[in-house]
C-alpha cells in the first residue's frame, strides 16, 4: 500500500487537472439541445382529447379584441368574425395551419456557436421574466432592478455553459420612458452575451426603432436578416381567449422587419384558466393555436415558438405557484402538445416562489426543470434565477442554476445501453482475478467525464474536508464568482466605432 501511495496521489492530481480544463465538445456528457421526450405525463388518448377541446374551444368560442389588421389578415385567411365581434377558428383552417407551419425553427446568436436548433424534442434551458426587483443575498433583500443589473444578468449568463440563451428577466426601472428603456434593454443584454436573446416591445411605434439599433449591431439589415439574434417574446392574448391589441401589432411589425416570434400564453390556473391542469392546458394550446393561424397569415413560414405558459396558482390565497407540482405539469403536459404538432415550443420551468435562494427555492427550481426537460420541450424559460413568483431576478441564484441545470439535463440524457455499458467485460475482469472494486479502472477513468456531470459550486466533500477547506458556503461562493465575472471585461461588448455610434443616435443609459 505505501508504494501505491504516490501513484494514486499522482493520478487524482493530474485528474483533477484535468477536470480544470475545458472537455472537448465530443466529450461533455450534456449539451445544449439534447433531445429529451422520454416523460409523457399523458396518454395518447389524453393528447387527443386536449387537441379536441382546444379545436372546439376555436370555432365555437373564438377570441375577442384582435386589432383591425388582425381582422383582416385571419378573416382573409378563413377565420369568421361574428356579430359578436369575436373571431373564430374553422377546425380545417387550423389543421391545415399546424400542417403548413415550420418543423424546425434555427434561433440565431452573435456568435453562431450559440444557435439552437428548435425541433423534435431537443432541450434548452434560458431565463426570461419581468421582474421588477433584484434579490440581494448580502442583506436578505429587495430593491429595484435597473439597466445594470440587466446588463450584468446577460453578461453573467455568457459565461454560464447550461444557460443556453437569455431571455430578459427583468424589467429597467430606473428607465421612466418605455421607449428608452425598450431600447437600453436590447443595448444592455446585446454588449453582455453573444448568446440568443428574447426581448418585448412596449408600444409598436418602437419596433421601428429597435431595428434601426439591431440592424447597426448586425452591420446592416441584410446582415439582420441572414441571422436575427433576437426574438420577440409577445403575449398576443390576454387570457382568457382575447388578443391583446397592441401586442398584436407589436407582432405584425415584428414579423414585417424578420424578429423571430415567441407566440406567449400566460393564463392564471383558477383565474384567467381553468383550475384543472387539463383545462389550462386546452386553453393555451387553444390561444397559441390562433396565434399560429394569425402569424401565418401575415407572413407564411414566419419563424414562430409555440409558447404555452399557463401558470399555476394557490386558490387559497391568489399568489401564484410557479414553484409546484403543478406548474411541473402544467408545463411538461404542454411540452408534450408540443411533440404531438411537431411544433417548436416553449414553457416555463425554474421558477421558485421562494423568495431567496434556499432549500425551497432548489426544490422548486429542480421540480418544474427536470419535467419540462424530460418531456422534451425545446425551450424552458425562467429556468434559472426567478424568485417570488417571477418577482424577483437573483444573480447568485442565476449562477447556482447553472449547477442544477447541469444535472436536469444529465436526466435529459437518459441512460444509454449497449455492450459497452452493460459492462459485463468489466464486472468479470473485476471480480474474477481483479481488483475487487472498479476505482481507478481503464473503463472508470475513461469515462468519468463524457458520463458524468460535475457541479462548478455545489460541495460533495465529506464533513471532514469540508471543515477543513474552511466549511465553504454556497451562496458566498455564488457571490464570489458573480464578482469575478463581473470584474472581468465583457466579450460581447461592441467595437468602439460601433459603441460611439450608438450612443450618438440613441440615449443610452449605461456608462461607457
Amino acid at each position: 500500500m505505501t508504494d501505491q501511495t504516490p501513484i494514486r496521489s499522482g493520478g487524482r492530481a493530474a485528474r483533477r487537472a484535468a477536470r480544470a480544463a475545458p472537455l472537448a465538445d465530443h466529450m461533455r456528457p450534456i449539451r445544449p439541445g439534447m433531445t429529451g421526450g422520454r416523460f409523457n405525463p399523458l396518454s395518447d388518448i389524453d393528447v387527443q382529447a386536449i387537441h379536441t377541446a382546444a379545436l372546439e374551444a376555436l370555432e365555437t368560442i373564438g377570441l375577442a379584441d384582435a386589432p383591425p389588421s388582425g381582422v383582416a389578415y385571419l378573416t382573409g385567411a378563413g377565420a369568421v368574425q361574428g356579430t359578436d365581434g369575436r373571431i373564430r377558428f374553422p377546425s380545417a383552417l387550423v389543421e391545415d395551419t399546424i400542417a403548413r407551419a415550420n418543423r424546425s425553427v434555427t434561433l440565431c446568436a452573435r456568435d453562431p456557436a450559440y444557435d439552437l436548433d428548435l425541433s423534435g424534442s431537443r432541450v434548452h434551458y434560458g431565463t426570461a421574466g419581468a421582474a421588477v426587483h433584484l434579490v440581494d443575498v448580502a442583506d436578505n433583500s429587495y430593491r429595484e432592478c435597473g439597466v445594470q443589473d440587466l446588463h450584468d444578468a446577460a453578461r453573467i449568463a455568457d459565461r454560464l455553459d447550461n444557460i443556453h440563451f437569455l431571455q430578459r428577466p427583468m424589467v429597467c426601472r430606473d428607465i421612466p420612458d418605455n421607449r428608452e428603456m425598450d431600447l437600453n434593454s436590447i443595448y444592455a443584454c446585446c454588449t453582455g452575451t453573444m448568446k440568443h436573446i428574447g426581448l418585448s416591445f412596449t408600444d409598436p411605434s418602437y419596433v421601428k426603432d429597435a431595428l434601426e439599433m439591431l440592424h447597426m449591431i448586425a452591420g446592416g439589415e441584410e446582415k439582420w436578416r441572414e441571422r436575427p439574434f433576437i426574438s420577440n417574446s409577445n403575449c398576443f392574448v390576454v387570457p382568457p381567449m382575447k388578443f391583446a391589441t397592441e401586442s398584436c401589432q407589436v407582432m405584425e411589425a415584428c414579423i414585417e422587419g424578420g424578429i423571430p416570434v415567441l407566440l406567449l400564453s400566460a393564463g392564471m390556473a383558477g383565474a384567467t384558466a381553468p383550475s384543472t391542469v387539463a383545462g389550462a392546458i386546452v386553453q393555451a394550446v387553444a390561444e397559441c393555436l390562433a396565434g399560429l393561424v394569425y402569424v401565418q397569415a401575415v407572413k407564411p413560414g414566419h419563424p414562430v415558438i409555440f409558447g404555452t405558459w399557463p401558470f399555476g396558482l394557490d386558490l387559497r390565497t391568489g399568489a401564484m405557484t410557479g414553484g409546484s407540482g403543478e406548474q411541473a405539469l402544467l408545463s411538461s403536459g404542454c411540452a408534450q402538445m408540443h411533440r404531438f404538432y411537431d411544433l417548436p415550443g416553449g414553457a416555463a420551468g425554474g421558477i421558485a416562489d421562494a423568495k431567496m435562494p434556499d432549500m425551497q427555492a432548489g426544490w422548486e427550481q429542480m421540480c418544474s426543470n427536470v419535467m419540462a426537460g424530460l418531456s422534451g420541450c425545446n425551450m424552458i424559460y425562467e429556468a434559472a434565477g426567478m424568485h417570488a413568483s417571477l418577482l424577483g431576478f437573483c444573480h447568485e441564484s442565476l449562477i447556482l442554476g447553472n449547477d442544477l441545470i447541469g444535472q436536469a439535463m444529465r436526466c435529459v440524457r437518459g441512460i444509454e445501453v449497449n455492450e459497452e455499458t452493460l459492462a459485463v467485460d468489466q464486472i468479470r475482469h473485476v471480480c474474477m482475478g481483479g481488483p475487487g472494486h472498479y476505482l481507478g479502472t481503464e473503463q472508470t477513468l475513461s469515462r468519468m467525464e463524457s458520463d458524468h456531470v460535475y457541479p462548478d459550486l455545489a460541495n460533495r466533500s465529506s464533513p471532514k474536508e469540508w471543515e477543513e477547506i474552511g466549511k465553504p458556503d454556497l451562496i458566498a461562493n455564488a457571490t464570489a464568482r458573480k464578482e469575478a465575472i463581473l470584474s472581468d471585461h465583457a466579450r460581447a461588448r461592441f467595437d468602439p466605432k460601433l459603441d460611439q455610434a450608438l450612443r450618438a443616435r440613441f440615449n443610452i443609459h449605461l456608462p461607457a
